[in-house]
């Protein structure tokens, strides 16, 4: 997952795209990037880290133009601890384009040799974003060859990519001189918005809390399959790509990644963990007695609203437990186990009389590899409380994810191949309830009327696109493998702390 955000203005953007960014953080802190254009001319600074350390005074100084893009990283593919390999991409023909990429394509390693053997165009790092902006590029070359590069001629473009790339993708991406163009995948998988702010300032962005936080008005989401392009006027032009698109948002984004305040494809994030946590209540009912629960606590952040939801649904007092220390690192990028763990105790500190001799239900979002719950358990055990119980508001995490979240391979998953029962002595909880998949798809897609359903591959095994084999599995594999050397990058599970983040 990253945050990705692109603007036209009639000011200087580069204040702009840094503000978004920020309010993008929680997508992405493993590196940072923005592009603005003046004229034909890109001036560009990335490098790996937060966003208020990549840019500096003298950095924001050199980005001179009304017209930019940025991206904050979370890697999911290629080198996690490569500065190359930080967006956005630039390739100078044709025109000059400067892209920006949310997601990952699952046949990046085929189209890679293909766009060495037939399209004649090389590519250096390991990354899918790098594979995509060539394919776009040369795409943008074949539609406008000899001929001037007309919005028809870019959605035709478009309409060619999406015929070669598959797996997820939410694009913004600049033309020089031309504007600026955004599409996303068929499936709809990853999230991408647009609005406009009073003044007639026009921005795309992952999430509606760039936009809004920015002075903007969210106009809607872009159609899974739609292309949208701005010219340097500012005319909005917008067209559909794809001849068979379907509606399956990543029901990891309502789970955990977005930030509760946006609202992603008509559903509000705040109040799907609020009816997550309405199903989550009647799982617990149906496991135990109420009466055997004295408090019920979030592990922050991202499981407050279900925390909360549950709390007044089984009549117990809701209660902050947990005390978080905003000014550590997000304990899913730390690159390894044994820093993960210490990192736990960094970020969290419990609050002792509100365990102390008391029967606590702890509720996270998701448990994904298990060895943070089992610590955070553990810190309850000794902050005083009788018995602990851990609920999970998303259901068990079995299956790795191929479609933009570094989801652990099969293998490294706590629900992988174990019962419940197994889970739960892993762990160490007196009692473990998770979210049923039916229910938990149910109560989101209520929010939106005219669902195809959504990617929940993390959870059922069934991938959307249709595309997946057990190669691409073997690939995710051998990637985290052969990454081991490089600060212990074989374990560095990026979702360690669920609910751990802003998100």
């Amino acid at each position: 997952m990253c945050g990705i955000v692109g603007t036209l203005a009639a000011s200087p953007v580069n204040q702009l795209l840094y503000d978004a960014l920020l309010l993008l953080q929680h997508r992405g802190q493993d590196a940072a990037g923005i592009v603005t254009m003046q004229g034909q001319k890109c001036f560009m600074h990335k490098a790996r880290g937060m966003v208020r350390d990549v840019f500096r005074t003298r950095n924001m100084r050199a980005l001179p133009g009304n017209i930019g893009l940025g991206q904050v990283r979370y890697p999911t593919a290629g080198n996690a601890y490569s500065e190359e390999e930080a967006q956005p991409f630039y390739v100078n023909a044709p025109f000059g384009i400067v892209l920006v990429h949310n997601g990952n394509l699952t046949n990046a390693l085929a189209l890679k040799d293909e766009l060495f053997d037939i399209d004649r165009r090389h590519i250096n790092t390991e990354s899918d974003t790098e594979v995509l902006i060539n394919v776009l590029a040369h795409e943008l070359e074949l539609a406008a060859r000899d001929l001037p590069l007309t919005p028809k001629e870019i959605f035709s473009a478009v309409r060619a990519v999406q015929k070669r790339i598959k797996g997820s993708y939410a694009v913004i991406a600049l033309i020089a001189g031309q504007g600026l163009l955004a599409f996303r995948d068929p499936f709809g998988i990853r999230p991408l918005c647009f609005g406009k702010s009073a003044n007639g300032e026009f921005m795309v962005a992952s999430e509606s809390v760039a936009l809004e936080g920015t002075g903007h008005q969210l106009e809607r989401d872009l159609a899974p399959g739609e292309a949208l392009f701005v010219d340097m006027t500012g005319k909005v032009h917008t067209e559909q790509c794809n001849d068979n698109p379907s509606l399956n948002p990543c029901m990891f984004e309502f789970v955990y990644l977005a930030r509760p305040d946006s609202v992603m494809d008509g559903i509000s994030v705040y109040q799907a963990r609020l009816n997550m946590g309405e199903t989550l209540a009647q799982r617990v009912i149906s496991t135990m007695p109420p009466n055997e629960i004295d408090v019920v606590i979030p592990i922050p952040e991202s499981s407050r609203p279900s925390a909360m939801q549950l709390a007044h649904r089984i009549g117990k007092p809701y209660r902050e437990g947990f005390v978080k220390n905003r000014y550590v690192g997000r304990t899913f990028i730390m690159p390894g186990q044994g820093a993960r763990k210490k990192s736990v105790r960094q970020k969290l500190n419990a609050i002792g009389v509100e365990f102390k001799d008391r029967n606590v239900l702890l509720v996270d979002d998701s448990i994904v590899r298990g060895t943070t719950s089992k610590e955070i358990v553990q810190m309850a055990r000794e902050a005083g409380a009788r018995k602990v119980y851990l609920a999970s508001a998303a259901p068990p995490v079995r299956y790795p994810n191929v479609y933009g979240i570094d989801m652990p391979t099969a293998e490294e998953l706590i629900a992988h191949n174990r019962s419940i029962e197994e889970i739960r002595e892993y762990i160490g909880a007196d009692a473990l309830i998770y979210q049923d998949v039916d229910a938990m798809k149910r109560v989101v897609a209520a929010l939106r009327p005219g669902l195809a359903g959504f990617e929940a591959s993390c959870f059922d095994g069934h991938y959307v696109t249709g595309d997946v084999s057990l190669a691409d599995f073997a690939a995710m594999r051998e990637q985290r493998t052969s990454q081991s050397t490089e600060e212990d990058a074989d374990a560095r599970g990026r979702l360690a702390l669920q609910g751990g983040g802003e998100g």
